[in-house]
């Protein structure tokens, strides 16, 4: 690597955080592609590039380059996470579910691509097995109502409904609004999610 070409790469980086911090997110792509200029095949700024260039609303550009990061420095989970999270806005459940799978065998407490993984076996209708990475969403992640949202819709669609009340007074014990939505949402009676809610 010369010099030169280093410290170049490093001037374009520091501009494209500056960028990022304005909020010009077209500026950061030109400066972090000229960074790639003067040092191509660098993973963290590819990962970088990708990320700015879904802020773009240029999401196969960055499905692109997250392709080439993940192939550059395939131990790096958060980029197989964001290479799932774009696939899955995609639509592309299969590859999807399969990039979450290899962020979390790098990187088991990942909460995020637990979810992840969770929401494409939904799409993909295997609801049973989606319990599992909900759970240990909700493990990792006890006060987020996301993770409790997705597993009482699960426990809802598979008829258990004595697991979707016990998870709906999770939810009320501090998202009191959600679990309301929630009750609505599945026919599960507002005192069922609320009656053990004041006993917190």
């Amino acid at each position: 690597m010369r010099p030169a070409a280093a410290l170049r790469a490093a001037w374009h980086r520091q501009l494209a955080a500056l960028c990022a911090v304005l909020g010009r997110w077209q500026a950061v792509v030109a400066h972090l592609e000229r960074a790639l200029r003067w040092l191509p095949g660098d993973p963290r700024v590819a990962a970088r590039l990708a990320l700015a260039l879904a802020h773009c609303g240029e999401r196969d550009a960055a499905i692109g380059w997250l392709e080439r990061t993940v192939a550059l420095a395939p131990v790096d989970a958060a980029s197989w996470f964001n290479l799932g999270y774009l696939r899955q806005q995609a639509a592309d459940e299969a590859r999807a579910l399969q990039c979450f799978d290899r962020a979390l065998a790098l990187e088991e407490t990942l909460d995020r691509a637990h979810y992840g993984k969770a929401l494409s076996l939904i799409r993909l209708g295997r609801h049973e097995q989606a319990i599992a990475p909900l759970l240990r969403n909700t493990e990792l992640q006890p006060l987020s109502p996301y993770g409790w949202y997705q597993l009482a819709h699960v426990y809802a669609r598979l008829g258990r409904r004595d697991a979707l009340a016990a998870t709906a007074r999770r939810l009320a014990a501090f998202e009191p609004a959600v679990a309301r939505r929630l009750a609505r949402e599945t026919g599960l009676a507002s005192s069922a999610c609320s009656a053990s809610a004041g006993r917190q």
